[in-house]
Order: structure tokens, then sequence, then C-alpha cells
């Protein structure tokens, strides 16, 4: 049963937030997300450390929790519809993340729709990747981690790094991802009331800007679509209550069919990426601590077999 704290805080979202009306720019969304109103975290747990850094020309940002931290690293792809979100508006939570796994966390800031339309994110993420291996750790201590638009990213990147014969990071994790872009999900239709962040019809025309002229049933930019196997072991988080809902069970069962070993969390009573609750929800904290587990037996996993 949801929390009182959960019930409040929906009802605050769903009236504050942007990315549930039709009547707003691109414009005032990325200005809006960039200030925090979007009930996204600016704040981060005392004693984090951020440092700019060009991750083979993308722009991206450390995050470097307090205390003592494991072997390994995250790299962070942030949410936002294609067309908003930085590693500013998103450092509430990767900080989070950072600190419940003891990892160092790769935050990037790739280009974005309409300026930017496919694949311009994907080829972004996949250079810090790179990046990141050539410079910083080897794939068996990496961890690719996005919400919503950036869970498709990440998927994507797998997707591309397989096919291209490059090493896979140990595991990734996806929160609330979009998994299909083709709009046909049976939850954008049953849980439109449902979820207080997304609607489709605001979020249709913002995706569509990202697939450009492209056809959405494309892999790389529906993952449900692809073929599958392969992949590294994934981590599912997923509301309840939101309309990407249908799409992630489908893509769970389908990565699951292909061998892949996959964890899927469906929580009851939350909406699209309720993460961003943290601290002040119990159910985004729990969250991110079952995100920070899971990070540390994989990376344990991927130590032992080494």
């Amino acid at each position: 049963m949801p929390s009182l704290r959960s019930i409040l805080f929906r009802h605050l979202v769903r009236l504050g937030s942007l990315s549930n009306r039709a009547d707003v720019s691109i414009a005032q969304l990325r200005a809006s997300m960039e200030k925090g109103n979007w009930f996204l975290s600016l704040s981060v747990p005392c004693g984090t450390v951020t440092e700019p850094v060009s991750a083979g020309g993308v722009p991206a940002e450390w995050v470097l929790p307090p205390g003592k931290r494991r072997r390994g690293t995250v790299l962070f792809v942030h949410g936002g519809a294609f067309v908003m979100g930085s590693p500013r508006s998103h450092r509430g939570l990767v900080a989070r993340i950072a600190a419940a796994a003891q990892l160092e966390a790769l935050a990037i800031d790739y280009r974005l729709a309409p300026e930017h339309p496919f694949p311009a994110a994907l080829e972004d993420t996949l250079t810090a990747y790179r990046w990141l291996l050539r410079e910083h750790c080897q794939a068996s201590e990496a961890v690719l981690i996005g919400d919503s638009a950036g869970g498709n990213l990440v998927l994507a990147a797998l997707l591309a790094l397989r096919a291209a014969g490059e090493a896979l990071p140990a595991a990734a994790v996806c929160l609330s991802p979009a998994t299909a872009l083709d709009g046909k999900g049976e939850s954008l239709r049953t849980h439109a009331e449902r979820d207080p962040v997304l609607r489709v019809e605001t979020v249709g025309p913002l995706v569509a800007a990202y697939v450009g002229d492209h056809d959405p049933t494309e892999p790389l930019l529906s993952p449900l679509y692809a073929d599958l196997h392969g992949l590294p072991p994934l981590f599912l988080q997923v509301g309840s209550d939101e309309i990407l809902l249908s799409d992630v069970i489908a893509f769970a069962e389908r990565a699951r069919q292909a061998g892949v070993t996959v964890e899927l969390e469906i929580w009851e009573g939350m909406w699209h990426v309720w993460q961003i609750g943290a601290p002040w929800m119990p159910e985004a904290t729990h969250a991110i601590q079952h995100i920070g587990a899971f990070i540390q037996r994989q990376l344990a996993t991927q130590a032992r077999a080494a």
C-alpha cells in the first residue's frame, strides 16, 4: 500500500508537472526541469562531490558519493523525453544511486531533440561509454543506468555495442524505460488517468521530435522489437500506475525468452520515475536501495569470474 507521503507527493507532482500538459513549449519544459520544478531533487547527499568532465567530447559530470567507494563506475543517462534534462536536473537522483551502490557515477549531457534528432543522443551515449572504458575502467566494472528516455538510450546502446562486437557492461539498470516509441502499448490508454507525470498527447510530439523521419519500430528506437539475445543482466523498475507499464513488462518477457537475466520490479501505486521522490518518499528511497544492491551483486559476480 502506498505511503501517506507518496500519496501527498503524487498530488504535488500532478499539480506541478508540466510534462502532463499540452500547452507548454519545449523551452518551458527545459527551464522547469533545470530549476527542479518538476519535483526533481537538485540537492545531493552531504559530502557528494561533482566535477565537470569531457567524456570523449560529450559534456558530462562526475558524481562522487561520500565515504569509501567500491571498484566500478556507473554511467548515467538522464530522461526527459529526449528533449530536456541534463546532469544538473538529475544530480540528486544520480548522487543517491551512486551512494547506494558505493560507486562513482558519470552523468552525460547528450544532445537533445528537436535540434539533434535520432541518432544523436545514442551516438553520444556510445561515445561516453567508449571513453569510459578507454580512460577509466573495464567493461566488467561498468554499469549503465537510465531513466525514461535515458532507459531507452541505455537499451539501444547495449544493442549497438553487441552488434558491433564491443565489450558490454557488467549490467544495466532502467527506471521506467521507454522500450517502444510507436505508441501502441496497452497501458498508454488504460493508465492515461493514473500516471500523474506523463500524458500521451503531451509526450507523443516530444518523442516524435526525436524519432524524426525514422520508423519508430526500428530496434534502436524501440528495443522491445529487437533481438535481445546476449545482453547483460538487466534490472527494471516500473510503477503499477504509469503509462509505460505494459511495454516494460513486454520487454522483460521478451528479454527473458532471449536468455537474458532480468529482474523486474513493479512498484504498487507508483508512477513514472517515482525514484526522484527520494529522500522524501520511502518508496523512492527503498527503490534506490534495491538498485544499489543489484549493482553490487552484479559487480561482485564479475569480480569472482575474473
